[in-house]
């Protein structure tokens, strides 16, 4: 297996990309960054230097992984997704040494157009519904949408919509995949 690259693409020297990934057109992956195994960098898509990416990552079109940002495995990019580094920027100052780190958990969603304001913590599974801005951590299996995102819900690992309340204590089973899925002080827990 190899990495396959667009000829299009530049992938600066340095740059660690993981065995079966892929480069789409007119992608730029800086000398700095680590890419897993199996992800799949859409076209024009932009990955900074202290950038670290997991496996089996998918980065759809026009997006730009910017530096101090975290990718873990199976975290998808929506198409023209956006993140920052810079909390209050200024063209006419520098703040190269501010940059905030963003983390996005296992298996999480971004959803298309959607923004993820630096310092931000999306937890495992999260979903991030289309043009969303997130601007806090987010809990592992929310469902957050709107502008500042709110959270609608929980979603399965499997990407559904699982039938629980917002807060309180409850029980629910994926019909998909028969996994039970426990609420309890706020937090959802996938258990067997």
């Amino acid at each position: 297996m190899t990495v396959t690259v667009h000829s299009s693409a530049i992938v600066d020297d340095g740059a660690q990309i993981g065995e079966g990934s892929r480069v789409w057109h007119f992608a730029h992956v800086c000398g700095g960054a680590k890419i897993g195994n199996d992800c799949s960098l859409g076209q024009n898509v932009f990955v900074g230097n202290k950038v670290s990416i997991g496996n089996n990552v998918k980065i759809q079109n026009n997006v730009s992984v910017y530096d101090n940002v975290t990718l873990e495995d199976d975290v998808f990019c929506g198409p023209s997704m956006v993140f920052t580094n810079v909390y209050n920027p200024r063209s006419a100052v520098s703040r190269k040494d501010e940059y905030r780190n963003t983390l996005v958990k296992k298996g999480a969603t971004l959803g298309a157009n959607c923004t993820i304001v630096c310092g931000a913590t999306i937890g495992e599974y999260a979903f991030i519904g289309a043009g969303a801005v997130v601007n806090k951590d987010v809990p592992a299996y929310a469902l957050m949408v709107g502008v500042p995102a709110k959270q609608i819900g929980w979603m399965s690992a499997y990407g559904e919509k699982l039938n629980l309340p917002l807060k309180g204590d409850a029980i629910t089973t994926c019909p998909h995949t028969g996994k039970t899925y426990v609420l309890s002080a706020g937090q959802l827990t996938m258990k067997g």
